[in-house]
């Protein structure tokens, strides 16, 4: 992988994951992808809110960090209608931040078990 590509990726993981702690996210965990033959990104962000609004919240946090700090737009976004799982996607980085119920049913972490998963403190 090209190190400047790679500390990027880095940064911008970073970045997202001040942007949930800020908001206080709940269970924030990354998946690192690097390693998974065929991933489409380097890494995944996960948590979630314990209502929809502070589901909107966090992505919506998450967004104005990154722009501000990177410069960076997520290249496309979905779920912002209902809130139960919305997703940002920076192509290299992709935020996932659902509604407590929604994660549990979707399981992403339980999907890319052969990743390497980390658990993020929740405190700033």
């Amino acid at each position: 992988m090209n190190k400047l590509k790679e500390a990027s990726s880095v940064l911008l993981k970073e970045e997202v994951i001040k942007a949930m702690q800020d908001l206080k996210a709940k269970n924030i965990v990354v998946i690192d992808l690097r390693k998974i033959k065929g991933a489409l990104s380097d890494f995944f962000v996960i948590c979630h809110g314990d209502s929809s609004t502070q589901v909107n919240s966090i992505s919506n946090s998450i967004y104005k960090s990154v722009l501000e700090q990177t410069g960076e737009k997520p290249w496309h976004q979905e779920g912002k209608q209902n809130s139960e799982w919305v997703l940002l996607d920076y192509v290299d980085v992709v935020a996932h931040v659902f509604y407590k119920d929604s994660r549990t049913f979707y399981n992403i972490e339980g999907l890319w078990g052969d990743a390497e998963i980390e658990v993020v403190s929740e405190e700033v």
